[in-house]
């Protein structure tokens, strides 16, 4: 509860900006409770309240069975990585996203260019 509570106080204010669109990346996630899969929800009602949303990146084994076994998982869009979850948002990308993605694509890779 308390983790959870020190969670939500550090992405609030990310929740609260305008048409937030956030990616969670949990493959470094070890433990999640009941507290913490309430945060997650939390987190994705606020956002689509701002005409935003949330994504879910890279859950860890541990994460991906709680997920299941509590049946949340299906209201989250979840994606095999961090990189999939951003492209995944829509074909506008702010400059600051679309200069990281050309330097973090692997080689041989081009970007694929917004109509």
């Amino acid at each position: 509860m308390k983790q959870a509570r020190s969670f939500l106080s550090e992405v609030r204010p990310l929740i609260e900006r305008d048409r937030p669109q956030l990616v969670f990346d949990l493959s470094q996630l070890r433990r999640i409770d009941s507290a913490g899969i309430e945060a997650l929800l939390f987190c994705m009602k606020e956002a689509a309240r701002r005409d935003g949303d949330l994504k879910l990146a890279a859950p860890s084994a541990e994460a991906q069975v709680v997920l299941e076994l509590t049946r949340t998982g299906r209201l989250f869009e979840i994606y095999a990585s961090p990189a999939e979850a951003v492209r995944s948002f829509s074909g506008y990308l702010p400059n600051m996203v679309r200069q990281f993605h050309r330097r973090a694509a692997p080689e041989g890779v081009k970007e694929k260019k917004a109509s």
